[in-house]
């Protein structure tokens, strides 16, 4: 083999070393786009919905549903109507694990 031949083979075995190393993408694919907004008034809320980090997403979502078919939010998930509301449901989801 020629160092012409050696040094390509050489340089596509680095290639591939470096492609399997890189991930697709950072984030995946969380349902929360952008920031969010901060609050939402409460008599719209419908449902809310809290999402944890996991292979898809690596941060936490807070989702609401609005009332009357207006759609959904997600809330900045530090901010403190997002606190409360976090606090709330795993209240909620501790609550209903002990009547079990």
């Amino acid at each position: 083999m020629s160092m012409k031949g050696i040094a390509i083979a050489l340089a596509m075995l680095f290639c591939a070393t470096i492609v399997q190393g890189v991930p697709m993408s950072k984030g995946g694919r969380c349902l929360c786009i952008g920031l969010g907004v901060t609050a939402v008034k409460m008599a719209d809320i419908e449902k809310a919905s809290i999402i944890y980090p996991s292979n898809n997403c690596d941060k936490i979502e807070v989702i609401i549903t609005l009332k009357a078919h207006k759609g959904k939010r997600c809330l900045k998930p530090r901010s403190k109507q997002a606190n409360l509301i976090i606090k709330k449901v795993e209240k909620m989801n501790f609550l209903q694990h002990q009547n079990i």
